[in-house]
């Protein structure tokens, strides 16, 4: 009789326990969620994230708040989530291109693969490629001539080591067979000067930021990195389109929690990210920065991450990327 009783109490428990996880989850988030933005204030990175935190919180009831944790190339503040964060839903990371190329590029403290998990997707943002205004380069294919005629002569700038603008620039060296010098920046902007009095040839840069340089008659625009032609600058051609089929290349940002982080809390996140997504201001202004979509769903996202992370290992091992350190 004991025993029996001990046996109903236990089951009482877990079944009182079950009931109570349940609640958690369905009340998740009880109070603030923070977001991790690991990049410098102003940025596309930045901005994104202030946009969708902001919707993000109307479908939890509770406050986003953005917590700007920049320097090291996003490796700070993704170091902090993925280590330091208590793995509870409470504090996410926007994470971005980094994430998958810093694991084969130089030694990292954590592993973005095992001690981070998806939440969402959001948006994959194109790099332009930039010249003065009096460039004699009008074209990418009469970029492509001049630098094999010149191997070596030719240069750009980028917002530093590892950044989109600096690995953009190599993708194309590979894909086009070219030499050309990289110069390190500390941050795009930074770039801008030496680029439009001729110092330096070209900019990779974002197309978040570069379309309002474009449209400003401060620089020319060559081509794009997306798939297909922005609906912001529509006679700028793809780099794909301009006789390299195929290429394509972007710095994605996307949600990311501590691996150990319940379900249930992810879920909650990834819906109010996909809900954020379709509201029409979010909507506009990713269109402004010429973003393209990307998988939001929290499974689908992580394939996209882990084979996006298998993309630069492999260009790693082949010789085609150089280490950072």
């Amino acid at each position: 009789m004991k025993k029996r009783s001990i046996s109903l109490f236990a089951v009482m428990v877990a079944v009182v326990a079950g009931v109570s996880t349940r609640a958690d989850a369905q009340s998740f988030p009880t109070r603030p969620v923070s977001m991790v933005v690991p990049y410098a204030a102003g940025g596309s990175a930045d901005v994104v994230g202030r946009l969708v935190a902001a919707e993000m919180a109307k479908v939890l009831g509770q406050n986003v708040i953005i917590d700007m944790r920049p320097g090291a190339g996003g490796n700070i503040g993704a170091d902090l989530v993925a280590r330091s964060a208590r793995a509870d839903g409470y504090t996410m990371l926007l994470g971005s291109l980094s994430l998958s190329t810093n694991p084969s590029l130089m030694k990292l403290s954590f592993d973005p693969r095992k001690d981070l998990v998806a939440v969402a997707g959001l948006a994959n943002l194109p790099n332009l490629m930039v010249t003065a205004v009096d460039s004699p380069y009008k074209s990418i294919k009469e970029v492509i001539a001049a630098a094999r005629q010149q191997p070596g002569k030719l240069s750009f700038g980028s917002s530093g080591p590892g950044t989109s603008s600096h690995l953009a620039g190599e993708l194309l060296k590979i894909a086009a067979d070219i030499d050309m010098i990289h110069v390190p920046y500390k941050g795009s902007g930074a770039v801008y000067p030496d680029l439009m009095s001729g110092r330096v040839n070209f900019l990779f840069d974002l197309a978040g930021s570069a379309v309002g340089q474009v449209q400003g008659g401060k620089v020319r625009a060559l081509a794009t990195t997306s798939s297909r032609r922005s609906a912001a600058l529509p006679d700028v051609p793809t780099i794909a389109e301009s006789g390299f089929p195929g290429f394509q290349f972007g710095a994605y940002l996307a949600l990311f929690a501590p691996a150990a982080t319940p379900k249930e809390a992810i879920a909650r996140l990834e819906d109010a990210a996909a809900k954020a997504l379709q509201v029409p201001l979010v909507k506009e202004r990713l269109t402004q920065m010429a973003a393209e979509s990307l998988p939001v769903a929290a499974a689908e996202f992580q394939k996209y991450f882990n084979d996006d992370v298998e993309r630069f290992a492999r260009l790693v091992r082949e010789g085609k990327i150089k280490p950072l350190q």
